[in-house]
């Protein structure tokens, strides 16, 4: 007889709280709640630590390591070392990147295990507001009841039409991080974060790419000044970009891609390479969990949520990019301690998306927090801004990286941190300090009156404060 018609309608587990995913939204949610004394199943269809641990952020950082020392190791004579012969094994660098992601999911696993949530393997679908049907290989095996329900589902590599990956020839994000040869060439359709750091591993073990970014120029989001001097960096590097650029058609044919492109305006030209990459952002993972049959809204590809990340459904809630915006896992993280606090009743300040950090892993690297210096002009504030450019820093010369800066801006009227932007290596690990001085309010004086160590990268900051109080 079929599992459904074996179940009855009855739930055969009943818990305080229900978390869909166990990516970093979801397992922290579900050790947060376990914490304060609640009762939660978390349910996985997948590997434990959702795409962030298995195919996003800790296998992709895992392969720019190889490709950074791969780098390092061509320019060994700089540093007065002979070193020859160097060369990259992709099959090695992926599987240590996967090696690295099972150690990640284990770790998962493993605290999950030790707070004491119950894990549940496969797919939950909501029967009623209340209800998940627990599904095994298309079979329903469980009914979960739920006081309350955050879904943490994430979200997948969105496409565009014609642009549908094959595996093959056109791939997306996931395909990227497990190719077994290096492609002689490559087109990578978007100039995000996603985009430019694959495209930087790739150029890195020797392929020749393509950027192509249909606006007038890559990390859009991020500010001018610094997206301009990673452009100059990457096409340093070897990589072709093309901005302002209008992809009018694409065809696979005798084992290449064609992109059709209109540059700048100009008329459309052939672009050949072995394989193209779309990287053209993310859509939530709302379809086939039910939630038509929960009354949970949608919109635009994303769950709609209130600030405090509840659904048009009181007590279901929903976090990371299940819900869009910033889709970064350090912001799901965040949220879920904001779900799990407003179920439980505690008070808490709502997400501020300007005191997000935003990283960017190519080398150089690109961190940022708050607003660029456009966006504050644009909402009315009188700025100031300080730079402190790596190439002045000892510490930068003796590692001999000298690309990029710091880049503060400050409000004239109180000298508060409106935002904070760094090109360079190692500016993913400087953010930090910037992060903390813009929640805490600190002045551009303070930050120029605390004392650094020398010599390091982050007297950078110390510098770029003083710069601005000069200006």
């Amino acid at each position: 007889m079929h599992a459904m018609q074996q179940l009855s309608e009855e739930p055969t587990l009943v818990f305080d709280l229900a978390v869909i995913g166990s990516g970093p939204g979801g397992y922290e949610a579900a050790i947060r709640a376990t914490k304060i004394g609640m009762k939660v199943c978390l349910v996985e269809q997948g590997a434990l630590g959702g795409v962030c641990v298995n195919w996003g952020c800790i296998p992709t950082k895992a392969l720019l390591k190889s490709a950074e020392v791969f780098d390092l190791l061509k320019k060994a004579g700089t540093y007065g070392l002979n070193v020859q012969g160097a060369g990259i094994n992709i099959t090695e660098a992926v599987k240590r990147s996967r090696h690295v992601a099972l150690k990640m999911s284990k770790g998962v696993a493993f605290s999950l295990r030790k707070a004491g949530v119950e894990v549940l393997q496969g797919n939950a679908v909501f029967s009623t507001p209340h209800h998940l049907d627990l599904f095994r290989d298309g079979e329903r095996v469980e009914r979960i009841q739920a006081n309350s329900i955050i879904i943490a589902t994430g979200g997948h590599s969105r496409t565009l039409p014609g642009l549908e990956p094959d595996g093959t020839r056109i791939i997306s994000s996931r395909e990227a991080l497990a190719l077994k040869t290096v492609p002689g060439s490559m087109i990578v359709i978007g100039g995000g974060a996603i985009g430019v750091e694959m495209a930087w591993f790739y150029a890195m073990a020797g392929t020749v790419v393509t950027i192509v970014e249909m606006l007038p120029r890559l990390l859009p989001l991020e500010d001018e000044e610094i997206a301009e001097g990673l452009k100059r960096s990457l096409q340093k590097a070897g990589i072709i970009i093309a901005t302002n650029a209008k992809l009018q058609d694409v065809s696979v044919t005798g084992g290449q891609v064609t992109a059709l492109l209109a540059v700048q305006g100009n008329d459309p030209q052939p672009l050949r390479a072995d394989i193209l990459l779309v990287a053209v952002g993310v859509s939530g993972n709302c379809d086939g969990i039910g939630l038509d049959l929960a009354g949970v809204e949608c919109s635009k590809g994303f769950i709609v949520t209130d600030k405090n990340c509840r659904t048009s459904v009181d007590h279901i809630f929903a976090i990371g990019d299940v819900c869009g915006g910033m889709l970064l896992a350090h912001k799901a993280s965040a949220e879920a301690v904001i779900a799990v606090q407003t179920i439980a009743g505690i008070n808490h300040d709502p997400i501020d998306e300007t005191m997000i950090p935003r990283c960017v892993y190519a080398e150089p690297s690109v961190a940022s927090i708050g607003l660029n210096e456009k966006e504050a002009e644009g909402r009315g504030y009188r700025v100031k801004v300080g730079r402190s450019m790596f190439a002045a820093s000892g510490k930068a010369n003796a590692y001999g990286n000298l690309e990029g800066l710091v880049k503060l801006i400050f409000n004239a009227s109180d000298w508060r941190l409106l935002g904070a932007h760094i090109l360079g290596h190692g500016a993913v690990e400087l953010i930090g300090e910037l992060t903390l001085a813009r929640r805490l309010e600190v002045t551009a004086e303070q930050l120029a009156n605390t004392i650094h160590a020398h010599p390091t990268l982050s007297e950078s900051i110390k510098e770029a404060a003083e710069n601005a109080l000069s200006s």
